[in-house]
């Protein structure tokens, strides 16, 4: 056996006596062929483990009674603590994704429920909160996709189909609406600018004159009424154009929300 370095570094400062008891010692207990030393250390992972998951499961429980309570970032900050225990449990980003989107913190709320179906991909709910997230982010189409997603997990939940799908398809529809309108007005504000009818050399005594002016003139009324034009959904999804007093949009109904924060089972 090789001594240590102390030993012989020492000399005569250390006693003889003393020597042969480290010595002793050392053979004694330092090759102890019964000790399972990776077995011991895998034993420490797992309990070590196990603390972690259960602090974890408290924090949650802890997180979801603060969000019931209207204490928002309070929940969350259980919740992050939480994550930093069990990165790999998608309820925790789900839950958080619920009360992200319920304080209109859209981007992040988008990106905890993206956490939460990566993590779980056949997950209903999960999609299903990813998409309320993706529609209050303004992304409709992306929405549409993650409540067919959740849809074809779990065909039998009504609320799918008659609430989640079917708000998207209506704003989806909506937003088709508005676009073309969009589309409509910077056409006939174009055609106020360049009006062929301008364009022409005319007598400025004959009547074609007249009827160019005419047409500019209605194309300009045409486009100060687009302007005066907002597109809204009646209640039962049909789209109508609406000309407002002011110039203004008019605030289409939004659809009521429900805060709320459920603890689900994975």
């Amino acid at each position: 056996m090789a001594s240590f370095g102390w030993k012989r570094k020492a000399g005569e400062k250390v006693s003889k006596s003393v020597v042969q008891q480290f010595e002793a010692q050392d053979d004694a207990g330092g090759h102890n062929e019964d000790v399972n030393w990776l077995h011991a250390i895998k034993r420490r992972k797992e309990v070590l483990l196990e603390d972690c998951a259960e602090k974890s499961k408290r924090l949650k429980e802890e997180g979801s009674q603060l969000a019931e309570q209207g204490r928002h970032w309070e929940a969350i900050k259980k919740w992050d603590e939480a994550i930093q225990l069990t990165p790999e449990n998608p309820l925790l980003y789900e839950m958080k994704s619920q009360v992200l989107t319920v304080l209109q913190e859209v981007f992040p709320a988008v990106q905890a429920a993206e956490m939460a179906v990566k993590l779980r991909p056949v997950w209903w709910e999960g999609w299903q909160t990813l998409g309320r997230a993706q529609l209050n982010l303004g992304e409709v189409d992306l929405a549409l996709r993650s409540f067919q997603v959740a849809i074809h997990l779990c065909p039998s939940e009504r609320t799918l189909w008659q609430e989640d799908l079917e708000w998207a398809r209506r704003l989806q529809k909506q937003e088709l609406a508005t676009k073309e309108k969009t589309r409509q007005e910077e056409e006939t504000k174009s055609q106020i600018l360049k009006a062929p009818e301008l364009e022409q050399d005319y007598d400025f005594e004959s009547d074609e004159v007249l009827a160019a002016c005419v047409a500019v003139a209605e194309r300009q009324n045409r486009y100060e009424e687009l302007k005066r034009t907002a597109v809204v959904m009646d209640s039962e999804g049909n789209i109508k154009n609406i000309v407002t007093e002011d110039g203004g949009s008019e605030d289409t109904a939004a659809p009521s929300k429900e805060q709320f924060v459920k603890a689900r089972r994975l």
